[in-house]
């Protein structure tokens, strides 16, 4: 042992554990009347949301829930489930946040294997809630949610609790618990299965703690920001933000369900200047009617993660006076790892190939230690062409700690020292990542790679097209051929010839569509497409 290793320890002046809590203590403390979640005419202080979220832990513990407990929640973003993200932690326990659009069987298999101890569901999911519970083995403490702003007359009762009269026999003096360690689980997310069972994805208070830190500086958010909760708070915790906006004194207004008219009021009324979404959100706010959009008093700045965006949406965005940053992630890594920073050198360029740039998934956040594009089976990285297509690699700590109770597809995702994305990229020479598929989109026509997203970025640029997803179709001479989905732009018509030939205007033989169909897209509760419904139709 060196001198800088001797009479040098850890204590507790000098480390303690990371965890996202000490921001809500915090913004209590020095911000204790500042408006801090406002959802309809619901408004709260940051020292009301501190103490809700002190009487609901204690009335948690109170009924034996503690250190390692699962508490589940199936909810809207409503103050509820920013609430959790406190409460929930500070009894030791981990927070379950599950999607309110799986099916029964879904829900119940997930409440079964995260051995949930109470779940706290808004009355209107009780029909699915209901089918599920009844399947479970086990009895589960069920905590009401009942939103006078929801259509609730339908909605029966679903537990013997209530979330406000529960919180109400809580103690506002309880002495929460801080982790004991940082690496201790914070939340449980399950992922959403295309094939077999969900996995259960386990994250750590510090992980937590440095996606909160990452993401202001990434996004560079100032203080007193206003935030739209657009992205739902169980997919990701919600990217993390409702830990990383108490941190920077930020206002978060909820949004129940997306409904553009309302996002564009909400944005006028309490000057929004930050919220993250789907492309899809962002395809449905820029081919909105004129009567439902409002011109903004300001920029309003917009994360986009998911499937890759289409340039153009880069272009309409802007024109509405929204600036949009790309970015990418999985549940697996707390939401976003790497995003499209911008050069300055590229304002030169047009305004095509800027949109181009954009739709990139870029370079490493601050809190992530290491990006890669990687032959899985060699582990090693591929040529920074721009065209040699390999695995993303991530590392850091905001992986997660792993699969709940799956050994093996967690030693699997990890193998080599690097977690295994599943989406297939390419590294061009300036470091800038972007992605060519996942692995199971990509279309393997003749022995060539054709990914799926290059031709859907091309089908999107036709005035006609709303939404494009194209997925492999089987072919007797070249194996598979790309098929496309399409959703059209209201009262625009087009032909499948017509789309057919205009991808031929810029995309190779083989990569042009061979069939083109029109429907309404299956996506998911995040606005993803649901690609794997697509393929079951061949």
């Amino acid at each position: 042992m060196g001198h800088y290793d001797t009479n040098l320890d850890k204590n507790n002046a000098n480390y303690v554990p990371l965890t996202p809590l000490t921001f809500l203590k915090r913004a209590k403390e020095i911000y204790p009347n500042y408006e801090a979640v406002i959802y309809e005419d619901r408004k709260y202080t940051w020292d009301q949301v501190y103490k809700r979220t002190v009487k609901f832990a204690s009335a948690l513990n109170k009924i034996g829930v503690g250190k390692g407990d699962t508490v589940s929640f199936l909810a809207f973003n409503t103050p509820e489930i920013f609430e959790g993200h406190y409460s929930v932690p500070m009894t030791g326990a981990v927070l379950n946040t599950i999607n309110i659009r799986l099916d029964a069987k879904t829900i119940a298999y997930i409440l079964d294997h995260s051995e949930a101890k109470v779940l706290v569901v808004d009355r209107q999911l009780h029909v699915e809630v209901k089918k599920a519970l009844k399947s479970l083995k086990k009895k589960i403490i069920i905590i009401d949610i009942n939103d006078k702003f929801a259509d609730q007359s339908k909605c029966e009762k679903i537990g013997e609790l209530e979330y406000e009269s529960f919180l109400d026999t809580g103690d506002e003096n309880y002495d929460w618990k801080m982790p004991e360690d940082e690496w201790q689980a914070i939340s449980l997310s399950y992922t959403s299965g295309t094939t077999g069972n969900p996995k259960g994805v386990v994250y750590h208070h510090r992980g937590s703690y440095l996606m909160s830190t990452g993401s202001a500086v990434a996004w560079n958010m100032p203080n007193r920001l206003n935030f739209l909760t657009i992205v739902p708070m169980f997919h990701c915790n919600g990217w993390g933000y409702p830990w990383t906006i108490p941190m920077l004194n930020g206002r978060t207004i909820c949004l129940r369900n997306i409904d553009i008219k309302k996002i564009f009021e909400l944005i006028d009324k309490y000057d929004v200047t930050h919220f993250g979404g789907a492309p899809i959100v962002l395809n449905m706010i820029t081919g909105a009617p004129e009567t439902d959009r409002k011109k903004l008093k300001q920029k309003v700045y917009v994360l986009t993660a998911g499937a890759p965006p289409p340039s153009i949406i880069f272009k309409k965005m802007n024109e509405l006076g929204f600036e949009v940053m790309h970015v990418y992630g999985l549940t697996e890594t707390y939401g976003h790892v790497t995003q499209c920073a911008w050069n300055e050198a590229w304002n030169e360029f047009d305004e095509e190939k800027q949109n181009e740039i954009k739709a990139r998934q870029g370079v490493r956040y601050p809190n992530t230690e290491g990006i890669a594009v990687m032959n899985p089976e060699t582990m090693t990285e591929v040529p920074k062409d721009g065209k040699t297509i390999g695995e993303i690699m991530i590392k850091g700590n905001i992986v997660m700690k792993g699969y709940f109770k799956d050994k093996d597809a967690t030693s699997k995702a990890m193998n080599g020292g690097w977690f295994h994305s599943g989406d297939l990229a390419v590294m061009h020479p300036d470091g800038y990542v972007k992605i060519q598929d996942r692995s199971k989109d990509i279309i393997i026509s003749g022995g060539e790679n054709i990914s799926s997203i290059e031709i859907e970025n091309t089908l999107a640029k036709h005035p006609s097209v709303s939404i494009a997803a194209v997925v492999a179709k089987p072919d007797e001479k070249w194996g598979e051929v790309p098929c496309a989905f399409i959703e059209m732009v209201k009262d625009k018509p087009v032909t499948e010839k017509e789309l057919i030939s205009f991808c031929k205007e810029t995309l190779a033989g083989f990569k042009v569509p061979k069939q083109v169909v029109f429907c309404n897209l299956p996506k998911t509760s995040t606005g993803k497409i649901q690609k794997f419904e697509l393929r079951k139709k061949f």
